[in-house]
């Protein structure tokens, strides 16, 4: 099955094999003459980049690249990007690569219209209207993993690098203006990369789904976005040139990020300062959290996923799912505990302060405190 489609929710996605190579009309569509692109120091020499970069090129539109970007993002790879970008002169961004790259390729386009500290723009309220709209720079992002959904999300994740929190720096503008979904560039993830995200691409589903905020629209994309993991995960993990998996894939991640405006929760609120003070992997650590943020919401959420799982084809209600969550971590070789994943259990404390002050965590379906967020913590090592 060839999947090929165009999509306009929540904004132009192009989906289908060989798409890259409308990145140069895509660029020209929002205005670009001269854009950056923008992704991580492992991609910067991959194939696929060159690819990208060689179409960018034979349209005229130049070869200007910046890949000072860390797994992590911070404001010193922003402040860094955004020099590039005025120094070079360029007018847009082609956000290229997994979270990192999308994440930091999204901010850079924002904040080089801003006079204001990116600090300024947390998702807090309404600061997001402190933002002047009429230096923000279009963006064109390509994901080349299947998870974060960051190419279709109005929001990046920057780590402030002095207190090690992870912020949500948040924008209407931050979506970009055309994406490019082509699981050929998925085809050459390791394993444990489209393990973890397509791990992340599930909890970004399961955890709007559960969230108690009203969204009707969000939990169905959700529901709908666990079947398609459940289904096409599996078989993009063992064979990674399934093109049909990867499609699928590709289309649950940018799902996973539609349904989260419902709410995300306690697995990502946990995750975020893990990652931040440890640098651990974004998806895999929400693979690892997820079974013990399950147990700990089932008095909230036992129902809601009983129906979660009867759409899924599993039986058993909130048993059936919970012991299927066990099963595919073990198949896709996600460490059992915190513990197996090597981080250490002496900074609980300091976790759960960072864990409740996360923007997930009011989301959660059971308010999180200092003192359940620690038992919660200590559950998962």
């Amino acid at each position: 099955m060839n999947i090929v489609a165009n999509w306009s929710y929540p904004t132009a996605v192009r989906m289908g094999r060989g798409r890259i190579k409308e990145l140069a009309e895509a660029c020209k569509t929002l205005g670009m003459k001269r854009p950056l692109l923008i992704t991580d120091r492992g991609l910067s020499t991959m194939v696929i980049t060159q690819t990208a970069l060689d179409v960018l090129e034979e349209a005229g539109l130049g070869r200007a690249m910046f890949a000072e970007v860390d797994p992590n993002p911070n404001e010193i790879n922003l402040e860094a990007g955004i020099k590039a970008f005025r120094d070079g002169g360029h007018d847009g961004v082609v956000a290229f690569g997994g979270g990192s790259g999308l994440d930091l390729g999204k901010c850079v386009a924002f904040m080089v219209g801003q006079t204001r500290p990116v600090w300024d723009f947390e998702d807090i309220g309404d600061w997001w209207t402190r933002a002047s709209v009429e230096g923000i720079a279009p963006i064109v992002a390509v994901p080349t993993t299947a998870g974060t959904g960051s190419e279709v999300g109005r929001a990046s994740v920057i780590t402030n690098s002095q207190t090690h929190v992870k912020k949500i720096i948040f924008h209407p503008k931050f979506l970009p203006g055309v994406v490019i979904c082509d699981p050929e560039l998925t085809v050459g993830m390791p394993e444990v990369i489209t393990a973890g995200t397509g791990m992340d691409a599930f909890a970004h589903c399961l955890e709007a789904y559960s969230s108690p905020f009203y969204h009707p629209m969000s939990a169905g994309i959700a529901v709908e976005g666990m079947r398609l993991v459940k289904d096409f995960l599996p078989r993009a993990y063992l064979e990674g040139t399934d093109i049909e998996a990867r499609s699928n894939m590709m289309a649950a991640a940018a799902m996973g990020a539609v349904a989260f405006q419902k709410g995300l929760g306690a697995i990502h609120a946990l995750s975020h300062p893990i990652g931040a003070v440890y640098n651990t992997h974004h998806g895999m650590t929400n693979a690892v959290v997820m079974p013990a943020v399950l147990r700990f919401n089932r008095p909230a959420i036992e129902d809601r996923i009983a129906r979660a799982a009867a759409y899924l084809g599993i039986a058993g209600g909130f048993d059936g799912f919970y012991d299927y969550v066990l099963s595919l971590r073990s198949e896709l070789g996600v460490p059992e505990t915190l513990t197996a994943m090597g981080v250490a259990p002496d900074r609980i404390d300091e976790l759960s302060a960072m864990a409740i002050e996360d923007p997930s965590a009011g989301g959660n379906p059971v308010a999180l405190t200092l003192e359940n967020t620690g038992t919660l913590f200590r559950d998962c090592f």
